[in-house]
């Protein structure tokens, strides 16, 4: 009795979450005047693909796509390097401040981002930033999160190969590069996707730190784009958030065994 319950919540669950999507994609390939229906609506009768050709030719929709891209690979590839570097330098090389420093970024996961949004603007403002890619990569390259994450990852992880590695004669960038990075495969797999998908998803940031259309990422263009004077054009704001969501679809089912074995990692070696 228990696993039938067990399975019919998961089943709840499983349609209430697929519902929406469902309901997006169809509202994206309906036709004008029948967009917003009742319950029973909820099948397009005469799909089209006029929404998504509308979206991606009439406006700027893959100037956003392009910039969204552009700062998601950016962001994840500063901190798959940035924050091994730190965790690395914390957890192998007990230096004075140390402790104080791994505190440090214990606080920073304590802190509200919306809490240095202000300086963080007005920063960027005085170094001439804004509405530049600069603005929208440098303040992201290292997450507090992301170093926590490897941190603790390097805690299950012996230093004998390293050491072994340094007997041999190898410099520390060689260690760090070559025996390090390799071992962190798991978690940076973790550290990979978490920040792509954070900073694809992302809205507030880029709808302050860009001015102009060009610079607008995805989320800040459909926000804006489909909204017209005196009312929102439904299908092309569904059309833009399903071609947004394919990105996310995509990098999920390619790295998908590397997120699992990220995350049971800790778990297995403890």
């Amino acid at each position: 009795m228990k696993k039938v319950l067990l399975v019919l919540a998961l089943l709840l669950f499983v349609v209430t979450t697929l519902v929406p999507l469902f309901w997006m994609v169809s509202v994206s390939v309906k036709g004008e005047g029948t967009v917003l229906g009742g319950p029973g609506d909820l099948l397009p009768k005469e799909p089209t693909l006029r929404h998504y050709r509308d979206v991606w030719a009439g406006g700027a929709f893959g100037r956003f796509f392009f910039n969204s891209a552009l700062v998601a690979c950016l962001v994840v590839a500063g901190n798959l390097i940035f924050a091994a570097m730190v965790a690395y330098g914390l957890a192998r090389f007990r230096l004075r401040g140390s402790r104080v420093l791994l505190g440090t970024v214990l606080g920073m996961l304590m802190i509200p981002k919306q809490v240095t949004m202000v300086p963080l603007y007005i920063l960027m403002s005085r170094l001439g930033l804004v509405d530049t890619y600069w603005a929208l990569t440098l303040p992201f390259l290292v997450d507090a999160l992301n170093v926590f994450l490897v941190y603790q990852f390097l805690q299950t992880v012996p230093p004998d190969l390293e050491d072994a590695a340094r007997i041999d004669g190898a410099g520390e960038g060689m260690v760090f590069f070559r025996i390090v990075m390799p071992l962190l495969k798991p978690v940076l797999a973790v550290v990979g996707i978490n920040t792509f998908l954070v900073n694809w998803n992302s809205f507030l940031y880029p709808f302050i730190l860009t001015a102009s259309e060009r610079m607008r990422t995805v989320p800040v263009g459909l926000a804006l784009y489909a909204q017209g004077q005196y009312s929102i054009d439904w299908g092309s704001l569904m059309a833009g958030s399903v071609l947004s969501v394919i990105p996310v679809l995509v990098v999920f089912f390619l790295f998908q065994k590397q997120i699992v074995s990220g995350l049971t990692a800790g778990a297995i070696r403890g």
